[in-house]
C-alpha cells in the first residue's frame, strides 16, 4: 500500500512538472477566466457590486465550470500527442493509481487559478461583501472543485482518444456536475448572506465528491482497458 501511494504521488508530480513546462491547461484557464472578468467587468460592474450577494455565485461558478472544462480537455493532451499514455499503462502499478495521481495533479492546478480569479473578481468589482464570509466560499470551492475534478479525470480519460474531444467532454461532463454546479451556487450564496442550512449544502457536495471519486477509481481500469 505504501508503494501504491509513492508511485501515485509520483505520477501527481510528474503531470505537474509537465504542466509547469509547457503551461497549456494554466494558460487556457487564467486566459478564459481575465476575458470573462473584463467583459463583466465593462457589462455588470455596477449592478454586480449593488446586488453581488445575488449575482456572483451564479458568475463565479459559471467561470470556474467553463474554466476547468477547458483544463480536462488538456489533461491527457501530453500523453495522447506523445504517445506516452502507452508508456504509463506499462508501469508496474495499479491503473487506478494513474487516475488519483491525474486528479490531484488537475485537482492542484485548477484550485490555483480558480482562487487566483476570485482574487481578481474581488478587487476588481471591489467585492468587500466577500471578504467578510471568505472562509466558507473557499470551503465550497475545495469541496465543490473535488467534486468536478473527479468526474472530469475520468471522462477525460474515456475522451482522450477521440478526435472531437473538446465537444464530447461538456456533452458528457455537464449533466453529470449539475449537482455540483447547483450546490456550489447555493453554498456560495448562503455564505455571503450568513443564512441558514450552509452545512447540508456542503455536506451533499462532500458526498458527491466521494461518490464519484470512489467510483471513478473502481471504473477506471475498465475503461482503460476498453
Amino acid at each position: 500500500m505504501k508503494d501504491y501511494f509513492s508511485k501515485t504521488l509520483q505520477l501527481a508530480y510528474k503531470d505537474l512538472l509537465i504542466e509547469i513546462k509547457t503551461k497549456e491547461m494554466i494558460t487556457s484557464m487564467a486566459a478564459f477566466s481575465a476575458i470573462v472578468i473584463i467583459i463583466l467587468n465593462f457589462a455588470v460592474t455596477e449592478n454586480l457590486s449593488n446586488n453581488y450577494s445575488e449575482m456572483f455565485p451564479g458568475l463565479l461558478w459559471i467561470t470556474y465550470i467553463f474554466a476547468a472544462i477547458l483544463g480536462l480537455n488538456q489533461s491527457f493532451a501530453f500523453e495522447r500527442e506523445s504517445g506516452a499514455i502507452k508508456g504509463v499503462l506499462l508501469t508496474p502499478i495499479d491503473w487506478s493509481a494513474i487516475y488519483i495521481g491525474k486528479t490531484i495533479s488537475n485537482y492542484i492546478i485548477i484550485l490555483s487559478v480558480e482562487l487566483l480569479t476570485l482574487i481578481f473578481f474581488i478587487f476588481l468589482f471591489n467585492l468587500t461583501g466577500v471578504i467578510t464570509a471568505l472562509p466558507k466560499i473557499l470551503l465550497v470551492i475545495i469541496v465543490g472543485t473535488f467534486g468536478f475534478v473527479s468526474v472530469g479525470t475520468l471522462l477525460s480519460a474515456i475522451t482522450s482518444s477521440s478526435r472531437l474531444q473538446t465537444m464530447i467532454l461538456p456533452v458528457l461532463l455537464f449533466p453529470i456536475i449539475i449537482p455540483v454546479v447547483i450546490g456550489s451556487v447555493e453554498a456560495t450564496t448562503i455564505a455571503l448572506n450568513n443564512g441558514e442550512n450552509y452545512l447540508p449544502w456542503i455536506q451533499m457536495l462532500s458526498a458527491y465528491a466521494v461518490i464519484f471519486f470512489t467510483a471513478s477509481i473502481l471504473t477506471f481500469n475498465y475503461v482503460m482497458g476498453e
